[in-house]
């Protein structure tokens, strides 16, 4: 692998999620190519990112001069020659359909150096099977993101069958070297990690405005200026260890568990949200809306831009941007 191609990195399908990457790479230090199967596609994903590069010179992320220096290594392209020839990492995000995965990997493969490491945005997709008419199905991993992707640090790294540890590791290694935290699962998982514990939370949200204890935007209140604002900083297990003192998270659960083990009981188990939950949730957040002024956000965009600009403060706490 020549210099060239270990400072090219290719976006592949630069849709909602594959625009932030490309912008996310850029901003690494990454020569990127941005790639649509249409002009039109790619004229969108450049829009997207110049609002993107606009919000985070407003909110103090970026100068003039160095969203100068990030524009220039974007390139857009309508060819996957053009996109992976010189790419040592390549990020495919199309849409959650093997058969459309199939086809865009074969395209890759013929142009992509035998090096490069070839990971998936799927948020549902198993590598595996993602992988399955690969030439060099070692190399390929699961890069999930949570959105947008050029803010939230957070990725997953999943394994295939054939995928072998040292793609898992170069993976790693570049994503960190963009600033991401990545996490690894040992095994395939439905939801990956995060999906699953966000979906836990929202379960019981869900059961506590159905049985009558608080509303939606009380629940949300609730974790906003609650936990959320302590998971902001750290994870549950580590607010735990400061939580038990001088004997740790080991000391809490044991000094609580008799009171734990009747809220789980007390708790929603339930294996599929109630039919009615869909209305009842959009409900209660247009109510939520009503509340707030737009400074905060109480329109779909400018609630979008108060997440930008909040998630931005949070992210220079933690030394991320």
């Amino acid at each position: 692998m020549n210099q060239t191609e270990t400072k090219t990195a290719a976006s592949i399908s630069c849709g909602v999620i594959g625009y932030s990457w490309a912008l996310k790479f850029a901003m690494g230090g990454y020569r990127v190519y941005a790639y649509n199967r249409s002009a039109a596609s790619s004229k969108t994903a450049q829009m997207r990112i110049e609002e993107s590069m606009a919000s985070l010179l407003k909110n103090g992320v970026l100068d003039e001069e160095k969203r100068e220096e990030i524009r220039s290594r974007i390139h857009y392209t309508t060819s996957i020659q053009e996109a992976v020839s010189h790419a040592a990492f390549i990020q495919e995000s199309s849409s959650e359909h093997y058969e459309v995965k199939h086809e865009l990997i074969r395209e890759i493969e013929t142009w992509a150096p035998k090096t490069s490491i070839i990971a998936s945005s799927t948020s549902g997709l198993l590598i595996t099977e993602i992988a399955k008419y690969a030439k060099h199905p070692e190399r390929f991993v699961g890069g999930h993101p949570y959105n947008p992707p050029h803010l939230i640090p957070l990725v997953e790294i999943t394994k295939g069958e054939k995928t072998e540890d040292w793609a898992v590791s170069r993976a790693k290694e570049f994503y960190q070297s963009i600033g991401n935290e990545p996490v690894v699962l040992q095994k395939e998982a439905l939801g990956f990690i995060c999906n699953r514990l966000q979906m836990a939370l929202y379960r019981e949200v869900c059961h506590l405005v159905m049985n009558g204890v608080c509303s939606v935007e009380d629940a949300d209140k609730a974790v906003t200026f609650g936990p959320g604002i302590r998971w902001g900083i750290m994870g549950p297990s580590m607010i735990f260890e400061l939580g038990g003192g001088a004997h740790g998270v080991s000391g809490l659960m044991e000094h609580l568990n008799d009171s734990i083990s009747l809220w789980l009981q007390d708790m929603a188990d339930w294996k599929e949200f109630p039919k009615d939950w869909a209305k009842i949730a959009q409900k209660g957040v247009e109510e939520e809306l009503s509340h707030r002024n737009a400074e905060i956000g109480n329109t779909h965009a400018s609630l979008e831009e108060y997440r930008d600009k909040m998630l931005i403060e949070i992210l220079k706490l933690h030394h991320k941007l």
